[in-house]
């Protein structure tokens, strides 16, 4: 068996080749570098939700959950706080470390029987539940009262109220 070999000279040489290709790559990343300047995050955030079925009524820079908590002992039909909260207080100071962090509290009902004695309303008492919490966490210092969020309500299996760490990406005082 013999090997066949190519007598023909190479039309280009080959680290030519090899810097045309760099050029390009050079080329398409200055490219990309001055498009990225003139991009609206939101409007690209709400694209690519848009693109993947997101829901696109939610604010484009809402924040990535990073963390939850969980604080619970609530009797049914009541708000009040049956214990203190400075475990989740120390959570708190470890997890929310980074200014750029938000966190959110959703308050959650449990069963049918579980609703505001006044209103007879569950979303108020879930509100009225992650309202008290926050009220004892602002009140221990265990965070500014500028990064906590009050979320929408929720009914769930049992009363408790749900603290989320979520990443914004940027300083609270940056926000709109």
């Amino acid at each position: 068996m013999t090997l066949a070999r190519f007598d023909e000279p190479v039309a280009r040489p080959l680290w030519l080749i090899t810097l045309a290709d760099l050029s390009l790559l050079l080329l398409g990343f200055f490219v990309f570098l001055q498009a990225a300047r003139s991009i609206d995050e939101a409007r690209m955030v709400d694209g690519v939700r848009q693109a993947f079925g997101g829901d696109t009524s939610e604010p484009a820079m809402a924040a990535m959950p990073v963390d939850l908590a969980i604080v619970g002992g609530f009797a049914s039909g009541s708000a009040l706080v049956s214990g203190s909260v400075t475990d989740i207080a120390r959570w708190l100071d470890d997890a929310a470390r980074d200014p750029r962090t938000t966190v959110t509290l959703t308050g959650v009902t449990g069963s049918a029987s579980d609703v505001d004695p006044r209103t007879g309303s569950r979303d108020i008492l879930a509100i009225d539940r992650a309202r008290a919490v926050a009220a004892q966490l602002v009140a221990s210092g265990a965070i500014d009262p500028a990064r906590l969020r009050i979320g929408a309500a929720a009914t769930g299996t049992r009363g408790h109220v749900a603290l989320t760490i979520g990443f914004t990406g940027s300083l609270a005082e940056e926000r709109p």
